[in-house]
């Protein structure tokens, strides 16, 4: 059975071997370095800092995936629009994991007052767009070649789910 619960800094090193696997073999992330232990360490401070939930999926005490949101732009003007994020490990995906940590990633969103969650998603993972769709979000923009990874230029999609007050 797989618990959805809210992260705590212990599920930090499965949830950086999460992470960092996506990194290495995915476009999920257009990062090209792997983090460290500190680097998530500081992440999940920030969130925690800034009142941004992480959840974790977790099956038989591993944790197969998480969820989260943060910082859409910096700037005052954008502080009711976040961007969401869904890791899923890749022995796991498939699963309906990310379907599970959506739900409570927009619940938090309604009761902290947020009006917008963006997605930004590779133009061709269409896993992720399928299951951002389930949950209401529409395109909103289509980006070309503005990402390059694993030496070709990639396409990102924009979209949007508005947060109606319950």
């Amino acid at each position: 059975m797989i618990v959805i619960r809210n992260a705590v800094i212990n599920d930090l090193p499965a949830m950086l071997e999460i992470y960092n696997d996506i990194i290495i073999n995915t476009t999920a992330v257009w990062q090209y370095d792997t983090h460290t232990l500190e680097m998530r360490e500081e992440w999940f401070k920030t969130k925690q800092e800034q009142g941004f939930p992480i959840f974790v999926a977790e099956e038989n005490g591993k944790i197969v995936g998480f969820s989260t949101f943060g910082t859409f732009r910096a700037w005052q003007g954008y502080k009711h629009t976040v961007e969401n994020s869904v890791y899923v490990a890749s022995d796991q995906r498939g699963k309906g994991i990310g379907k599970l940590l959506m739900p409570p990633l927009i619940e938090a969103a309604q009761q902290l007052g947020i009006h917008a969650i963006v997605a930004g998603i590779d133009g061709e993972n269409e896993v992720s767009i399928k299951l951002h769709q389930q949950f209401g979000f529409v395109e909103v923009a289509h980006f070309k070649e503005v990402g390059f990874k694993f030496n070709k230029w990639m396409d990102l999609k924009f979209l949007e789910l508005i947060i109606v007050k319950q």
